[in-house]
This record gives C-alpha cells, sequence and structure tokens, in this order.
C-alpha cells in the first residue's frame, strides 16, 4: 500500500542470529502473559483454556490478508500513473538489488498478473483457502471525488465464481498521495501533492452509499456480532477533510444510522493504528467510537534491518495498545518491508532483510494466534501484512525465491501443527 505520506508526517540495529530466534521471542512474550487490560485476573483465569484452544480449527481464525489492489489498469488514472497499461507491475519489475544478496526484482511464481481478473482471483481465492487464509482485506481509495484501484475489488474478487469460498471487508486507505511514490520513474523527485485523502461531508455520504449497497450487502462481507466491519487508514485524514472531531463524529453516526437502515445491526468501525498510544490517538479513538483497532503492518515510523528485531518491538507495542485500550485491538503479523522499488536512491537501511524467513514469520504468527487464545472475549481476528504487497516486499503468494513458503507457514500454524505444545 501507498504508506510513506502519512507515516512520515509523524505517526512520529543490531543482528539477531535467527538460530536463537524461538528463544528471544519465548523470553520477551510468553505464552501465557497478561497484556495487562483487565486488572481482575481475567488472563489468569484463562491461560489453562487458551493453551488448550490452540488446537481448535481454523474455522475459529479469522486470518485477514491485505490486498493492495494496485496491479491492473486503473480506468481512471492508469495513463497517468502507470501507462505501460499493467498498473503498479510497471515499477515493480524495474527493483534493483541494493546490496549483496539483496532479492530485487520480486518475481512471482504465476508471473505478472493483472489482479481485476476474476480468473486470477479464483487462483487467489483457492490458494488463500487451502492455507488457512479466509478473509480478504482490500484497501480502498476515494480521489477526486471517485474511486481508485476498485476493479480488483469489483471485477477481480466480485466476479470469481468461487468468492463464496471466503469473505471479504474494507479499508478505506484514505492517505495522502505524491507523485514520485505513484512513479518514482515518471515523476523522479516530484514529492509535490497528488492527491489529499481528505474528504467533505458531501463525498463521505457518497462513499457510505457506495460502500453500503457494493459491498456491505455481499452475503460474504465479512461481519462481526452481524455487524460490516469497515476499516479506516488515517483518523488525522478524516477530521480534517470533515472539518474537525465533532463533525467526524456525526459522519461515523451517519455512517452508523445508514447501515441500520440497509438491515444490519449497526456497523463496525475499525481504526488502524501505528507507533505507540499516546493520548491524542486515545482520544481520537474513543471521540470516534471506535468498534476495534488493528495495525496494518508493524511500521512504526522507523524499523530495524532485521526481521526478528522488528517482530519484537511489534509485539511490545501491540501490548501497550492492548493495556490502553478498552476496545479489541486484533493482532497483526507482517511479512516484511522493502519498498525500495518505489525509492530509486534508497538503500539498505530502510529495508528488512535480516532474519526474514517464512519460518520467522511462523513464530510471530503463532505469537499472534496465542494472543487471540488469550483474548477469548472478542473474535479471533489476526490482520496479515499483506497477501500481494509485492512494492513493498510483503506478500503470502508464491514467488520464485520462497515458493509456497509463506502460505505453508499460515497452515502449519493455525493447524496446529507448528507448536503441538
Amino acid at each position: 500500500m501507498l504508506c510513506e505520506p502519512v507515516l512520515a508526517r509523524g505517526i512520529k540495529m543490531r543482528k539477531i542470529n535467527i538460530t536463537i530466534l524461538a528463544l528471544v521471542i519465548a523470553q520477551a512474550f510468553p505464552a501465557g502473559c497478561s497484556s495487562q487490560k483487565n486488572t481482575s485476573g481475567f488472563h489468569a483465569t484463562h491461560r489453562a483454556a487458551a493453551k488448550a484452544k490452540d488446537q481448535c480449527s481454523n474455522d475459529e481464525y479469522k486470518l485477514a490478508a491485505y490486498v493492495w489492489p494496485s496491479c491492473h489498469h486503473d480506468e481512471r488514472f492508469g495513463d497517468m500513473i502507470w501507462p505501460d497499461g499493467t498498473g503498479e507491475w510497471e515499477v515493480i519489475k524495474k527493483g534493483t538489488p541494493r546490496f549483496e544478496g539483496h532479492y530485487q526484482p520480486k518475481v512471482p511464481l504465476w508471473g505478472y498478473q493483472p489482479d481485476d481478473d476474476s480468473k486470477v482471483m479464483e487462483r487467489w481465492i483457492d490458494a488463500a483457502t487451502d492455507h488457512g487464509i479466509n478473509v480478504f482485506i482490500f484497501d480502498w481509495y476515494w480521489y477526486d471525488e471517485g474511486p481508485f484501484l476498485e476493479s480488483s475489488l469489483n471485477n477481480g474478487f466480485l466476479k470469481a465464481k468461487n468468492n463464496e469460498k471466503m469473505q471479504f471487508y474494507i479499508m478505506w486507505a484514505d492517505l495522502d498521495i505524491t507523485r514520485n511514490l505513484l512513479n518514482a520513474y515518471k515523476y523522479p523527485g516530484d514529492r509535490s501533492l497528488l492527491w489529499d485523502g481528505g474528504v467533505d461531508l458531501k463525498n463521505f455520504k457518497i462513499i457510505v452509499a457506495r460502500v453500503i449497497e457494493q459491498y456491505f450487502k455481499k452475503p460474504n462481507y465479512f461481519k462481526i456480532d452481524g455487524k460490516p466491519v469497515f476499516s479506516l487508514f488515517d483518523i488525522t485524514n478524516l477530521t480534517e477533510g470533515l472539518g474537525g472531531l465533532q463533525q467526524a463524529r456525526e459522519a461515523i453516526d451517519y455512517f452508523r444510522a445508514e447501515t441500520k437502515k440497509a438491515g444490519f445491526p449497526g456497523l463496525h468501525f475499525q481504526q488502524i493504528v501505528f507507533g505507540t498510544p499516546d493520548e491524542e490517538i486515545l482520544h481520537q479513538i474513543e471521540a470516534l467510537g471506535a468498534d476495534s483497532v488493528t495495525s496494518y503492518n508493524w511500521w512504526s515510523g522507523s524499523h530495524p534491518e532485521d526481521y526478528v528485531q522488528w517482530g519484537v518491538q511489534a509485539m511490545e507495542r501491540r501490548e501497550k495498545w492492548d493495556a490502553a485500550l478498552s476496545i479489541p485491538f486484533f493482532a497483526n503479523a507482517s511479512i516484511g518491508w522493502d519498498d525500495s522499488p518505489r525509492f530509486p536512491h534508497q538503500g539498505k537501511e530502510q529495508i528488512v532483510h535480516l532474519n526474514k524467513s517464512p519460518e520467522a514469520f511462523s513464530s510471530f504468527l503463532q505469537k499472534a494466534k496465542e494472543y487471540c487464545n488469550e483474548h477469548p472475549q472478542q473474535p479471533k481476528l489476526i490482520t496479515i501484512y499483506a497477501w500481494n504487497e509485492w512494492v513493498e516486499g510483503s506478500y503470502l503468494l508464491p514467488d520464485i525465491k520462497y515458493g509456497f513458503g509463506y502460505l505453508e507457514a499460515v497452515k502449519k500454524v493455525i493447524s496446529g501443527k507448528y507448536d503441538k505444545y
């Protein structure tokens, strides 16, 4: 996804040998540790039950992988941004190694396929569900009073003959976009703003009507307690676009009312967060009445080069969020970070490359699963970054280097075969 602008705005390194990965994680976060969210001894009471439930079937867990729908020709802006007609594959193919052993460009096992093709999506759905991924979260955009990159969902997923096999929901990525972020080769050094992620009330109401009609009413739209889940990326852009926090709350209340009018018991409003909780973001989350919180990935404004360190730091932040919130925080497991194809002059210090492997990912996904079991009062939802973030180096889809390694890791963890004890 297009993360840099909002993160740079202020959601403001030592090598660890992979052979001690399990020890590092286990010592930092033992399976039975308390989140301290419930001070009445909740976690101690449920620890044994959580351990037993770790062997439960995949049906109990909702593994939701983010889909970055950029690899097709967008009918509104494709000619302006990616003129070769293949969407962001144009940029991904131009990735170059920045140091010895750096795997660039990424090479998908199934080729450079368009993500708005229903046949391609049918293969994705089969591969996902065969390995335990049962929800897709589609990154969704609205710029210049209209949708952007919507065809992957509309023409790909929703027209796939087997889409009933899995659920989906929307994450509105309402972030600011600069020209060079989308295509640094066409707009070298051009950091001028192409789109502001905020919208006015008129456009917000158009979005609400569109999302309810096109997506919420689909039988496989993901719901919690019968309420369609709608996730928001940038809380600041939402409030600024609508004129302030009070106006944003009124807009969300309008969204809830319209969702009820459509026959649902309500709206489940989910907020994406980065970094650690502070007074301002906690106030915003409470003021907007969010129903849950999760992360898009482990980014926090900066990151180490070492994947294991990155993951351990993310779990430390997760504990802080869990303790600070009175609403559910859903765990996230991230595969990696390497957005160097977007930035031709980027060096290895901006890339998570040490100790990155399907095996290391398995350990952190296992920890996310254990977190679910320690929170039986909330749905067992885990968000995964990502299904197909080729341009940011985070994808479950098979490629030439790892094959099906990451998908097999998911299957092993969620089936209980990864940790039998």
